[in-house]
């Protein structure tokens, strides 16, 4: 999960210092120069920032929305980490877009502050991120995410660029590991594929976690789990496969070999060979849609 023993694991497991992480554009263009073509932008593709409109909210959430410039195609709910909509999400976007689909980045910050609200993950793994993501965070409840879930689905099932008799998938980082399980018991009729990579709290002891909203969808599941995260909770992947049996829903759930964050492609812990396998499994869901 995201916390203060997971900040030291990913400061340990970087190859480049931490000055050459901080700093969103030195960190992303790295990693993009190590990962080679795969993290390249794709061509032939339509990009914006947008408002998500927001029921009861005084403003919407802002987002990036990316997708072919030619065509409909299934939509994407992207959801980032702790840190944020911020470019190294963008350039992720644009691939899952180069695939053939339309993806939509959320701000899950939106009650505080437009994106992005950190540099990159390195920045919230100092104190003074955490200060200030604190209060950000609190005001994001589990209904909250369902209710900002059901409006990105309106929102993409209005856009010219979305195939609306296609399914949508969903993919959550990190915190938001569990808001991808939510969007799927939230729109259970739209949200069909719901991928969580080394996603913190799936299980918890509320009456409400989010691996007791699997019987409430008509998803299938992708949850692609951090070695770290495991030996700490190593009962939350039997939970996982107990809920997703008890709902008869399909999931796919496994124990990576790299350590949390290893798909973020701006995290010091990024892992190139194991992001490429989880991107891979990713791919084979979505293409369900």
């Amino acid at each position: 999960m995201c916390d203060e023993h997971t900040a030291a694991d990913m400061a340990a497991s970087t190859a480049l210092s931490r000055r050459e992480f901080v700093g969103t554009g030195a960190a992303t263009a790295a990693l993009i120069g190590a990962a080679g073509t795969a993290w390249a932008a794709p061509a032939g593709l339509a990009e914006a920032m947008v408002t998500v409109p927001i029921a009861g909210a005084q403003q919407g959430a802002d987002a990036f929305f990316v997708h072919p410039a030619n065509g409909r195609h299934p939509a994407i709910i992207l959801w980032p980490d702790i840190a944020g909509l911020r470019e190294a999400y963008k350039v992720m976007a644009r691939r899952l877009a180069g695939a053939g689909y339309a993806v939509l980045v959320v701000n899950q910050y939106y009650r505080s502050q437009p994106a992005p609200v950190l540099s990159g993950i390195t920045e919230y793994m100092t104190p003074a991120g955490q200060a200030k993501m604190k209060p950000m965070i609190a005001p994001i409840t589990p209904d909250g995410v369902l209710h900002d879930a059901a409006a990105c689905v309106a929102f993409l099932d209005a856009q010219r660029a979305v195939d609306t008799k296609r399914a949508i998938g969903s993919s959550g980082y990190c915190m938001t590991g569990s808001y991808t399980v939510r969007a799927a018991a939230a729109v259970p009729d739209r949200v069909k594929a719901a991928c969580s990579f080394h996603g913190a709290g799936l299980v918890t002891a509320a009456a409400d976690s989010p691996h007791l909203q699997i019987a409430k969808s008509h998803a299938s599941f992708l949850f692609c789990i951090a070695r770290n995260d495991d030996a700490r909770a190593p009962g939350d992947k039997d939970a996982l496969r107990a809920a997703a049996t008890a709902a008869a829903r399909p999931a796919e759930i496994e124990v990576y070999a790299a350590d949390h964050g290893w798909c973020t492609l701006d995290a010091p812990s990024y892992n190139h060979a194991e992001a490429e396998r989880a991107w891979a499994r990713m791919l084979v869901h979505f293409a369900e849609l």
